[in-house]
């Protein structure tokens, strides 16, 4: 019986090392998954989570890193170098100032203005020229910003002069001033708002006084995975895409 029992025992080792090593081989067979990381800006970041996860979903080899900023400094970043695969702005000029490190941009979205305020409106902001009222805080962008030059498009346009309590460095920190009561109003992207839809009241801008910021997606020359990133910036231009856009408060390009 020994000898027997030696036999058994060690076929039922080689049969535990053969499926051990199976179980470590499986993962090997799997393909690598790509990394892209994308720099958008601020105003994308909600509906850029939902498409990223859509994308992923029928893109299973590849995983979307968002980075989100102010157009002007995911443009900084661009021009420092930092490691990155595609770039999405608020605004054309940002784009078109990096036409040596990105491919031919594709707009792929476009957006409005609206003053945002504490829920209920309880100072009664009826307009842009209620913002100049000198007893109003109110918040914008910084100049350098998208949304800041925008906004200060459409107030001079209409000869209005506001002294803002603050400016800030994205549309989003701006937002957040007003969901936050620190300010009684400010300009923001219409999707924005939209988002934060609980947190804030709306004042429309018409369309006669307002702006359309455009929003241009573009890889970048310095990516490590070019085939891909042009795939992703393709998609965003796809049906399914302008869906997730317009749901969250884009319009088509």
């Amino acid at each position: 019986m020994r000898p027997a029992l030696r036999t058994a025992l060690a076929a039922g080792l080689l049969l535990a090392t053969a499926t051990a090593c199976g179980t470590q081989d499986e993962p090997n067979d799997a393909k690598p998954r790509t990394t892209l990381t994308v720099l958008a800006a601020a105003s994308l970041t909600d509906v850029f989570k939902q498409a990223g996860a859509a994308y992923e979903q029928s893109h299973p080899d590849t995983r979307l890193k968002f980075s989100f900023a102010g157009s002007q400094e995911l443009a900084s970043q661009v021009r420092q170098g930092v490691p990155a695969d595609a770039l999405v702005t608020a605004d054309t000029k940002t784009m078109e100032g990096l036409r040596n490190e990105t491919s031919t941009p594709t707009t792929i979205a476009r957006n409005r203005l609206t003053i945002a305020t504490a829920p209920g409106n309880p100072k009664r902001i009826g307009g842009l020229a209620d913002l100049a009222e000198p007893d109003l805080k109110v918040v914008l962008a910084a100049p350098e910003v998208p949304a800041g030059r925008y906004s200060k498009k459409v107030l001079d346009q209409q000869h209005i002069k506001v002294e803002p309590v603050s400016q800030e460095p994205n549309v989003r920190a701006v937002l957040s001033k007003v969901s936050l009561g620190e300010a009684d109003a400010g300009i923001v992207y219409v999707t924005d708002a939209t988002a934060a839809r609980n947190k804030v009241a709306t004042v429309t801008v018409p369309d006669a006084q307002n702006a359309v910021a455009a929003y241009p997606a573009a890889t970048l020359k310095g990516s490590q995975h070019a085939e891909k990133a042009a795939d992703f910036v393709k998609w965003l231009t796809s049906e399914e895409a302008r869906k997730l856009l317009g749901a969250a408060g884009f319009q088509r390009p």
